[in-house]
């Protein structure tokens, strides 16, 4: 390492402070802030050249200088700037900017892939508060020179772990270096879910959201290989581990890795995807969402169900939606038996036609379903094309609607009717006389 990136011994720092007060610092700070303009700018213009998604872009964040891409075009410029700056003045800011700087990439690399890649998770937030402590104390250990004196120090610490001698300084980097590779997995398999779920809808989205899940899946587990050998940790040794979880998964974790296995295959089989309306016993609701292990079904009343995946697999489930998202519905309503049927058909229809959500075609249909003992029975069928937006509502409305048409033009909806007979008591003269009352309560 040169003289100008060596980190300041702490009998120097004295000396170093007081290059602060030097004219050549002024030099440095102007040529840090047309670093940062230059940075700014060309976040900006990329920005609005690729206009990408505020939510969920890693590279711009909301704002363009939240991202990764201003504090590591920064970085890359503020080291430029420090070679030619030395040849004229001695250094001080940089030696500050430098370490802040890479702590500063650190931490947004870190925060803006766990908040895509687990959006939302209720631990994200301490694990964001304790990746910038961890990033900062390191950065201020570097400036003040502190930082060899406690690697020295950790160095030192060791133990043996079989035939490998580990020390405390080597765990921590090999943690580090765990955590960089597992960043980098997360970041690279958002990256691909991105991009595999940009513009999917229907029949694509699930393919892709099983292709999403297996790309993560398979990047996590390399990137987990790659971390315990970075630790230091004897990959031939997770043989007996493989065995051991073989064994588990045949004994207490059948169901888990079940549930896994039905994931993926209601994904690439399709015969469930999000968006389908779908009836689990007597819960119905919408796919929200297909996990691996789990499906998310949301009720029209708000509800949320969720349903392991070997459920779905193993039950009885209606997808009213599978092959055709049009859904029939119907009503029965009687009326007297002397009423004009033509008049109760066009008005059966009249009331069905009337509600926007109701399809012109196929067209509804009033049949004449049923002679029943109070009266005539007509059916009224209608399909709708959006379940999910309740069906009860629906049918409230039309019924109102019949109620309505029927007493305007006197068509009559019977009350029930019962024909009592009553019999003479035994040795009484006289005839079987019928008696006809009529009424619900009758």
């Amino acid at each position: 390492m040169s003289r100008a990136t060596a980190p300041v011994p702490i009998d120097d720092l004295g000396a170093w402070l007081l290059g602060f007060t030097q004219p050549g610092a002024l030099i440095e700070l102007a040529v840090l802030a047309l670093c940062v303009a230059l940075a700014w700018g060309s976040v900006k213009g990329l920005q609005r050249a690729f206009n990408p998604d505020a939510e969920r872009s890693i590279w711009f964040g909301r704002r363009g200088i939240d991202g990764v891409l201003f504090p590591l075009l920064l970085l890359v410029l503020a080291y430029g700037a420090r070679a030619l700056t030395t040849l004229w003045v001695p250094l001080a800011v940089w030696r500050v900017a430098i370490p802040a700087l890479l702590a500063l990439v650190a931490i947004r690399v870190g925060v803006k892939v766990l908040e895509v890649a687990f959006h939302g998770a209720a631990w994200l937030r301490p694990v964001e508060r304790t990746v910038s402590w961890m990033a900062w104390l390191a950065a201020v250990a570097w400036i003040t020179g502190l930082l060899p004196v406690v690697l020295a120090e950790l160095d030192q610490i060791t133990w043996k772990l079989g035939g490998t001698t580990l020390s405390v300084r080597t765990l921590i980097e090999g943690l580090l270096s765990a955590g960089a590779v597992l960043i980098v997995a997360l970041w690279i398999s958002s990256a691909i879910e991105a991009r595999l779920l940009r513009d999917a809808s229907g029949e694509s989205l699930s393919l892709r959201k099983a292709a999403s899940n297996a790309a993560r899946a398979l990047l996590l587990f390399v990137g987990l290989m790659l971390a315990l050998s970075a630790v230091g940790i004897d990959l031939t040794a997770l043989s007996v581990l493989g065995g051991a979880i073989g064994v588990g998964i045949g004994f207490g974790l059948q169901k888990l890795a079940a549930n896994y296995v039905s994931g993926f295959v209601i994904l690439t089989e399709r015969s469930m995807r999000i968006g389908d309306m779908v009836r689990l016993d007597t819960f119905e609701g919408v796919v929200a969402d297909i996990k691996a292990r789990y499906t998310v079904i949301r009720a029209v009343s708000g509800r949320e169900s969720i349903v392991p995946n070997e459920m779905l697999i193993t039950q009885r489930v209606e997808n009213l939606s599978l092959s055709d998202p049009r859904v029939w519905q119907s009503t029965v309503v009687s009326v007297a038996y002397d009423s004009d049927i033509d008049l109760v058909q066009r008005l059966l229809l009249q009331a069905a036609l009337e509600q926007p959500r109701v399809l012109r075609e196929p067209p509804p249909m009033a049949a004449l379903s049923a002679f029943g003992a109070d009266g005539l029975e007509f059916t009224l069928g209608y399909w709708i094309a959006d379940p999910e937006n309740g069906q009860l509502g629906l049918r409230s409305a039309i019924n109102l609607r019949i109620l309505t048409l029927f007493r305007e033009h006197g068509v009559e909806i019977p009350y029930p009717q019962r024909v009592l007979h009553v019999r003479a008591a035994a040795g009484e003269s006289g005839v079987q006389t019928p008696a006809a009352s009529a009424g619900a309560g009758s």
